[in-house]
Formats: structure tokens, C-alpha cells, sequence
């Protein structure tokens, strides 16, 4: 779970010099790492590869990268009232939910109640901010049933998915900081941004958004065009109202609002989007809302 915001903020300022130091210092070079391998069959490795496209910690793999880490995850077993993580503590761990549900508690202040965050589901990875920041642990989870988890050591993180993440990072940070919804963000934000954004590829006439269904995720487009069209008339088809091109985004309210999609938008040739996903950019920087406030001017629509 994350940490208050200003905290991580101010863990990440050092985040590059720490990372260094960890990965690549004097006793420690690239060279010298060796890949964990746990011996598992294909169909295993299957339901792994899976999951780990579930979570947008792991989408920055590419299919070398992606091998290394299935290969070396490991299996874990729990009961109901079990503490997979403590806060608190030092954390070695990255885990992946394959089975069962696990709840989230964080105490805010010595001598409170923990208080109940959120639930993870099957697909969900969490305990990554410790291995990140070298940080203690951020909260508590517990199983709240039988769990079957996949486990990533602290080395394979480090050498594997951290550097894939800064790379993505890096590749996207400057697009973020070019979309006028975003620019507001310091650079610490776009940073989080661009570890939590997925990439998609859209055929000629492929749907990206239905009209009339709930918005969870926002797009922005990379590469190709696009176009929206809306019903104005029941029973009647559908008109065009507005163009896409590289740059552009659409899905904006849905960062905001969990309302119906108010257009349709088609893919009018092969495309590539970058998606961000509500839930993932709440857990990672808080309510859109109070980004937004600091040029009010700017998108005070959006807010109504």
C-alpha cells in the first residue's frame, strides 16, 4: 500500500541515489547478479505470465525480462488472519494474488486502530514500495481466507523489474508532462504515472470506448487515429463529433467520475494507446480532484 503522499515523495527525491547504491554499488554490479530459477511446469508458468500482465508493476517487462521473473517466483500458502506483511517492518518481498482476497490496514497515528484501506483481488501485486524506496513497510496485510500468492525476491526486483520500470519511466514521463490534464504534476507524480500506464494496440474500426458504459480508464493516444461519435437520436446512427491524433486523450471523467461514457471512440487506423486506470491512479497520487485544483482555471469544467 502506498505510504502518505508527501512521504514517498520525499523518499523518491533520493529514490536514484539509493538505487544505485543497492543495485549496482561496488559489491553488487550488474555482472555478478544471478537469476533465481524455481523449477516450475508450463501450465504453472502460464498462470503466472498471466497475472503479472494483470499488474502494471510487470508491464514494462519485455519477454526476456518476463521469463527471468516468472522463473524465479515462488509459491505461497496462507490462512485466514495470516500477516502476509506487517507495518512497519523491512520488507523483502514483492507479492502477486493468484488466490483468495487479502485485506489492507494502516495505522495513521501511534496508539489508533488500524484502519481498513481496500481489499486485493486475484491479478493485484502489492508490497512493492518497500523494494522501491527501501522503506518499511506502509501497512498491514492479511488473508482474509485461504490465498495462493507468487512471491518475487528482493534481487530479482532490483535487477530486473526496477530496471524495466525506469526505462518505462523515462519513455513516458515526457509525453505525461506534453497532456494539458497532467501538466500541473511535479515530477515526482509523473514518475508514479508512468510506472501505473499500460500500452494497448487498437485495429482500423475497433472500439476503445462504448458509449453508454462505465468509464474506469483514460487514454491517451501515442501513435494512429481515432475518432468519436455519439447518439443523439434513439434508434438513429450514431455522428461524428470530433478527431484524434497522436497526443490527444480521451476518457478524461473517468479519473474524475465513475460515470457513463458520454461518446463512442473507433480506432480509424492501427493504433497505440497509453491507458491509466482509476483505481491504479487513486492508489498511487490520491483523487485526479486535487491535482486539478492548481490550475482551477484551466479545468474547472472538469470538476462540476
Amino acid at each position: 500500500m502506498v505510504p502518505d503522499f508527501e512521504k514517498a515523495k520525499k523518499m523518491a527525491q533520493n529514490s536514484r541515489t539509493s538505487v544505485s547504491a543497492e543495485v549496482f554499488g561496488k559489491y553488487n554490479a550488474r555482472g555478478m547478479y544471478q537469476p533465481t530459477v524455481i523449477k516450475k511446469s508450463e501450465a504453472v508458468k502460464s498462470k503466472i505470465r498471466s497475472r503479472l500482465q494483470q499488474s502494471f508493476m510487470f508491464n514494462g517487462l519485455d519477454e526476456k525480462e518476463m521469463e527471468v521473473v516468472i522463473d524465479a517466483m515462488d509459491e505461497k500458502r496462507t490462512t485466514k488472519g495470516t500477516n502476509i506483511i506487517i507495518q512497519g517492518e523491512r520488507g523483502n518481498e514483492l507479492y502477486v494474488v493468484e488466490e483468495g482476497e487479502l485485506d489492507c490496514f494502516k495505522k495513521f497515528a501511534e496508539g489508533e486502530e488500524p484502519k481498513y484501506l481496500k481489499t486485493y483481488q486475484p491479478g493485484e501485486a502489492f508490497g512493492e514500495l518497500a523494494l522501491l524506496y527501501n522503506a518499511p513497510r506502509a501497512a498491514t496485510i492479511t488473508s482474509n481466507g485461504d490465498c495462493l500468492l507468487w512471491v518475487l525476491d528482493r534481487n530479482t526486483f532490483n535487477f530486473i523489474v526496477k530496471d524495466a520500470a525506469a526505462r518505462k519511466r523515462e519513455k513516458y514521463e515526457q509525453f505525461l508532462k506534453s497532456v494539458p490534464l497532467l501538466s500541473s504534476m511535479d515530477h515526482y507524480e509523473r514518475s508514479k504515472l508512468s510506472d501505473a500506464i499500460k500500452e494497448q494496440v487498437f485495429e482500423p474500426e475497433e472500439y476503445i470506448i462504448k458509449e453508454g458504459e462505465t468509464g474506469t480508464v483514460f487514454y491517451m493516444l501515442v501513435d494512429g487515429e481515432a475518432v468519436a461519435t455519439k447518439s443523439f437520436e434513439p434508434g438513429k446512427p450514431a455522428q461524428e463529433v470530433k478527431q484524434y491524433k497522436a497526443g490527444d486523450y480521451f476518457g478524461e471523467l473517468a479519473l474524475l467520475k465513475n460515470e457513463p461514457r458520454a461518446a463512442n471512440v473507433i480506432a480509424k487506423t492501427k493504433l497505440k494507446v497509453v491507458s491509466l486506470e482509476r483505481n491504479s491512479f487513486k492508489r498511487l497520487l490520491g483523487p485526479l480532484d486535487d491535482i486539478l485544483k492548481r490550475n482551477m482555471d484551466s479545468y474547472i469544467n472538469y470538476l462540476k
